[in-house]
């Protein structure tokens, strides 16, 4: 499922390539996602110009000035989706659902074979918008800190990384970033998130920006189905360090890495490292 990394670098494809070009058709081919394309998107995108491109945890952000402001269209990737942007674009395939046409026949094509992904209309400010109004603070954002995650976490017995994958509390940190993150802060995944000091609160802080500055820098990861939006798979994958690595000889200290289900999710730990 495209986390975080995926999203932005995803955003970062789109943003210079589409940035202030005019809409000239949409083209929905089935409507059908976790919640149907709303009817008259058409209508609602066309001769809009696309103002920026932005991203609110896993959701992209598609500034289109009209005219009364800007209006949003929302993105949400889902677990099989991908927008690809095309020169040219080839003839749709079965899974390609909606086509975004600019200027300069330029093609933002969303593609989703299992279509739990969304699009939807926001008219007016996104921020209000209930998908995104409760969302917590931004990995990257200054607002993200020890403090946070302190006052957040005092007096719950809840594994940390269960906390930290909260998105009321810290958006973004999907599973595989958060089995990353701890084992780079030495932390266990089962430990009780109110009983981690603020000391060790902050190291988790920084770990989780560097693992998802690492990440976005490599494209993201790519398990099964995710490509950028130049069609190019991401690279991360290839040097986790615990992720999917269960009996494999840790990277630092060579002990057996070990797995376990924690919320349905599958956690992957060095039992040495970790603690």
């Amino acid at each position: 499922m495209p986390e975080l990394p995926e999203v932005e670098t995803t955003r970062r494809g789109i943003a210079p390539a589409l940035g202030g070009k005019r809409v000239v058709a949409v083209h929905v081919y089935d409507r059908r996602l976790r919640w149907p394309v709303p009817a008259g998107l058409e209508q609602a995108l066309e001769g809009r110009a696309l103002v920026g491109v932005d991203r609110r945890s896993k959701y992209l952000l598609f500034r289109l000035a009209g005219p009364r402001g800007t209006d949003t269209l929302l993105v949400h990737l889902g677990m099989t989706g991908s927008l690809r942007v095309y020169k040219r674009a080839p003839a749709r395939k079965p899974h390609d659902h909606v086509d975004i046409v600019f200027d300069g026949k330029l093609t933002l094509r969303y593609r989703d074979p299992r279509r739990f992904g969304t699009m939807l209309w926001i008219p007016g400010d996104a921020a209000s918008h209930p998908l995104i109004a409760t969302l917590g603070a931004e990995p990257f954002s200054e607002a993200f800190d020890a403090d946070l995650l302190h006052r957040g976490t005092r007096g719950r017995r809840v594994a940390i990384k269960l906390a930290l994958m909260d998105n009321k509390l810290v958006v973004g940190v999907g599973n595989i970033y958060a089995n990353e993150a701890l084992f780079r802060a030495g932390i266990r995944p089962t430990k009780a998130a109110g009983r981690l000091s603020r000391e060790r609160l902050a190291a988790l802080v920084d770990a989780v920006r560097a693992t998802l500055a690492d990440a976005i820098a490599v494209g993201g990861s790519t398990l099964r189905d995710y490509v950028g939006s130049d069609g190019e798979p991401g690279g991360f994958q290839l040097g986790y360090a615990v992720y999917g690595r269960e009996g494999a000889a840790c990277r630092v200290c060579g002990t057996p890495i070990r797995a376990l289900r924690q919320g349905q999710r599958s956690t992957y730990y060095c039992p040495r490292c970790q603690t």
